[in-house]
């Protein structure tokens, strides 16, 4: 056991969140994927519990990998990872389907495996963004030339992003707002970028609106969440109905693991309502902990920035552990019908390739930062990514 732990570097509280998280998340996805074999008759409930866990598996081997990479790579890293995201963006994109009579153009199969490309272009953006703040922090923004190294990059992913995933472009918009105005952009400059991204929101309804074959039902579907959760009349949406159903059902310490019954009738039940599963069955005390362990990991994100001595290396902590500890607030709320619905999965939590493997990446970045204590700016700022291939193939 020594010599593991010796392998293992940077914060251990870290380490020690993700494991607790990962552990918990076998019964919750076990329990709940009984609505995907009896419900939706898919799968076997051991099966899903054995691709979960070798999921995880997987996120742990990136985590130690990534972890093990000097974090002034990510910098040049995602100048080259960029054009690829734009592309595998544009794919999926075009190679959309319809499920429901509503568009879900937001996977593409590689392998035979689903692979949500949102996420991987969500992580790389925001390295990109710290990456420039960095290298400008002691240069007086020029705004022209800002709008074609930062702001031009930043729109064509989250442009490709929105017709299918509009929460996540949201999200992501919002985290890079905070990312640029912790990093010292100019608030003047950030206000205008806000007020251009709500007038290009509007020109897209717009557009959807007018051609309503192009993107079947997306702006309807983003119009019933927020009227189904704004309803007076308490008319919910039945996935909403069912997460309170078994919120309330489960009262104080829960009906017990494994015994949740809105788990046959809540849709989701393995991914995006996972929380209202935990809370039937732990009760409000097991929900108050899960929140307690991802606000714990929120801290540990703060102490890594405070020790951490490097522009880059602190833009970059921001700029990808802070939307773990939103996503996962957005997915609570979601379930206990504070929020509109937005299909955020529960990091670490939820079932899904996806989103744990990028959540992982991230983590490993966290970790790689909080382990490094001798990188100084000039090394992040000799981040070219032709040296880093070099570096690399050496």
């Amino acid at each position: 056991m020594r010599t593991i732990f010796q392998h293992i570097k940077g914060d251990k509280t870290i380490w020690a969140i993700v494991a607790v998280l990962a552990i918990f998340s076998f019964m919750p996805v076990y329990s709940a994927s009984t609505n995907l074999v009896y419900v939706v008759g898919y799968g076997s409930t051991l099966g899903h519990l054995v691709k979960h866990v070798v999921l995880l598996i997987m996120g742990f081997a990136i985590i130690y990998g990534v972890h093990k990479i000097p974090y002034r790579y990510f910098s040049g890293g995602s100048v080259l990872m960029l054009p690829v995201v734009l592309i595998l963006l544009a794919y999926t994109l075009s190679q959309g389907t319809t499920i429901g009579g509503a568009n879900a153009s937001r996977w593409i199969r590689i392998g035979g495996i689903g692979f949500q490309t949102s996420t991987l272009a969500g992580l790389v953006l925001m390295v990109y963004v710290a990456r420039y703040l960095s290298k400008n922090k002691e240069k007086k923004i020029i705004f022209k030339e800002s709008l074609w190294q930062l702001w031009l990059p930043v729109a064509a992913v989250l442009i490709l992003i929105l017709p299918a995933n509009f929460s996540t472009t949201a999200i992501l918009f919002f985290m890079i707002l905070t990312v640029v105005f912790v990093g010292g952009y100019p608030l003047k400059y950030i206000g205008f970028i806000l007020i251009s991204g709500v007038v290009v929101l509007s020109i897209f309804i717009l557009i959807a609106k007018a051609f309503p074959d192009a993107m079947p039902n997306r702006i309807q579907t983003w119009q019933n969440r927020i009227e189904n959760f704004s309803d007076e009349e308490n008319k919910e949406s039945y996935q909403v109905e069912k997460a309170k159903i078994a919120i309330a059902t489960g009262g104080t310490f829960g009906v017990g693991p494994g015994k949740s019954v809105q788990k046959n009738f809540l849709p989701q039940s393995t991914s995006d309502f996972i929380y209202a599963i935990i809370v039937e069955e732990y009760g409000l005390v097991g929900g108050i902990v899960i929140i307690s362990i991802y606000f714990l990991l929120l801290f540990r994100i703060f102490v890594v920035i405070k020790t951490t001595t490097t522009i880059f290396g602190i833009l970059l902590v921001i700029g990808v552990g802070i939307p773990i500890v939103f996503q996962a607030s957005i997915n609570m709320a979601v379930a206990t019908n504070l929020f509109p619905v937005t299909g955020q999965t529960l990091p670490l939590i939820s079932s899904g390739g996806t989103s744990i493997w990028m959540t992982c990446f991230a983590l490993g970045m966290i970790l790689s930062v909080s382990a490094s204590k001798e990188e100084t700016e000039e090394d992040i700022l000799d981040d070219n990514p032709l040296n880093i291939l070099h570096e690399t193939i050496d």
